[in-house]
């Protein structure tokens, strides 16, 4: 095309024309009904043009359906009808971190089954930290045989159980037994009841001391294992006992038997840690049996002449 016939039409005459043609069929035109949801796409369309993926995100999230809708499942029979799924109000987002349980406080057992009877975690850590300000409430200045505890964070919880009340301690509450391993090895034991420490027995340094031995019961085990001698044969039933001591890395299975039962121990960090219900009296003491990897047997309580066979 050349550049004067280009000229022409860019001229005032050219526009003139235009404007004429277009005031005359004026009443004549009719623009076509756009609908909303094309109008939508192409908006979203000219969006991903400009802003790419953050685009692309947006118009994924306009155009999900306002409701989402179940789908019945099995087959046969009358299932319920499919309809709008609600949101469980249980489950929200958030855009800040979950708080991690064990921030400051101990360290959770092995296992789940090691917090018996309905005891939660949080209930135990609680405990634990009100028998160490226990033990710090009840120092008797210049008292050589105190131990400082440090705090609930140094320890890892190892059971958690109910405490059944007796003759001797009235009222029931729960046990707690931690044990840290720095700085100095130490075990505790302690009833809760009523959201007070109500006792606390500890044990401080390597449970094994000079023995050479693969598993060792814990000296006062019996406090979650026994009641007060004043009830013996008339002890409240069913009772939950537990049992705890320490055991090598070479050992691969603890077993416990108790009033004509035998329970697998639980190994945790260097502790094993057993539990069971009595139904009936009994007169002897739990008997502990430690087998290695390979299944032979490695100790045997019977045969440990510093293992008290019998209660009290």
């Amino acid at each position: 095309m050349s550049g004067g016939k280009q000229d022409a039409q860019d001229g005032p005459e050219f526009e003139d024309r235009v404007r004429a043609l277009l005031a005359g069929d004026a009443a004549d035109i009719r623009p076509s009904p756009v609908p909303y949801p094309e109008i939508r796409r192409r908006g979203l369309r000219e969006r991903r043009r400009r802003l790419g993926v953050t685009g692309m995100a947006l118009a994924a999230l306009a155009a999900l359906p306002v409701g989402a809708y179940a789908v019945a499942g099995g087959g046969g029979g009358g299932g319920e009808a499919a309809g709008p799924a609600r949101p469980e109000p249980s489950v929200r987002t958030s855009t800040r971190p979950a708080p991690s349980a064990t921030a400051a406080g101990p360290a959770r057992p092995a296992t789940e089954g090691q917090l018996r009877d309905g005891v939660t975690y949080e209930q135990a850590a609680a405990g634990l930290g009100r028998c160490i300000a226990y033990n710090k409430a009840h120092r008797v200045a210049g008292d050589p045989s105190y131990r400082d505890l440090g705090t609930a964070a140094d320890y890892r919880i190892v059971l958690a159980m109910k405490a059944t009340g007796d003759t001797n301690s009235p009222g029931d509450g729960f046990s707690v037994v931690a044990v840290r391993a720095k700085p100095t090895p130490a075990r505790l034991i302690c009833t809760d009841k009523d959201g007070a420490a109500q006792g606390l027995n500890t044990g401080i340094g390597d449970p094994f001391g000079d023995s050479l031995v693969a598993v060792v019961p814990d000296l006062n085990a019996g406090k979650l294992y026994q009641q007060s001698f004043l009830d013996k044969g008339h002890w409240k039933l069913p009772y939950r006992w537990g049992f705890i001591g320490a055991c090598r890395a070479s050992v691969g299975k603890v077993t416990v038997t108790y009033g004509g039962s035998t329970r697998e121990a639980v190994l945790d960090h260097g502790w094993f840690v057993a539990t069971g219900t009595l139904d009936r009296q009994v007169t002897v003491a739990p008997r502990v049996r430690g087998y290695d990897h390979a299944g032979k047997l490695v100790y045997d309580s019977d045969q440990d002449a510093s293992y008290e066979k019998t209660l009290p």
